[in-house]
């Protein structure tokens, strides 16, 4: 991806910002000092399972305060990037425990790593500097039903829904047995870890932060009766 003529690859983040700005497109300094910098893609990695552990057990710490607004008015400076399911009951923010601010969050039926969603994580990384990407499955995931339920014809389903869902047939439905025992548990964790080869497949700025090694991808299902949040990659 490019702004202008000039790949952001060859582009500081001060130079991304500014060229941003003069599109009309504002950064605050928050973004640019963060303090997650600070922080390996390791660590944030262990901070959103930690929070995901408080989720579970009910001691949830994140509150989202009205005196911090005035900070997030100031601009962003996210620690993660999350690619999570658009279902109504996925909300990374709730899941990990964390405050507003600390999560860039792409949502697309299906967590799939659509060519807008890898657009918004080079934002993400190159210039919001987010060292960690989530590829975020959850339990009884609609899009991926569909997948195993029309693995063999997707136009049975309406409007834009076959382009979408085709995607994840590919990979991960097209040869599974429906009525297998866990199959839609198997093919919601394939679909979570494809999508990191997506990322990879899709974005040089991606692959490039991961090979320098400020950045990590990784891939999980949430469940949604327990609320537990399970690295599968």
């Amino acid at each position: 991806m490019a702004c202008g003529r000039v790949s952001w690859k060859y582009l500081g983040r001060k130079k991304v910002a500014g060229v941003l700005a003069a599109a009309g497109i504002v950064m605050g300094g928050v973004a640019l000092a963060s303090t997650a910098s600070q922080m390996t893609p390791d660590d944030v990695l262990a901070k959103l399972v930690a929070g995901n552990k408080r989720y579970v057990e009910g001691g949830m710490t994140s509150h989202n305060l009205p005196a911090a607004r005035a900070g997030l008015a100031a601009g962003q400076a996210p620690m993660a990037a999350v690619i999570r399911c658009a279902d109504s009951r996925v909300a990374p923010e709730i899941v990990f425990d964390q405050p507003l601010g600390d999560l860039f969050v792409c949502g697309v039926a299906g967590n799939i790593p659509t060519t807008e969603i890898i657009a918004s994580l080079e934002f993400g990384v190159a210039v919001l500097g987010c060292k960690l990407i989530v590829v975020m499955g959850h339990s009884a995931c609609g899009a991926v039903d569909a997948a195993l339920e029309h693995r063999h014809d997707t136009n049975a389903l309406p409007g834009n829904l076959p382009a979408l869902v085709d995607q994840i047939v590919i990979p991960c439905t097209v040869n599974a047995d429906p009525n297998a025992p866990g199959a839609l548990d198997a093919a919601i964790a394939c679909n979570a870890r494809e999508g990191i080869g997506g990322l990879l497949r899709g974005s040089k700025i991606l692959s490039d932060a991961v090979e320098a090694g400020t950045l990590k991808l990784a891939a999980g299902v949430q469940d949604l009766k327990t609320g537990r949040f399970t690295l599968v990659e």
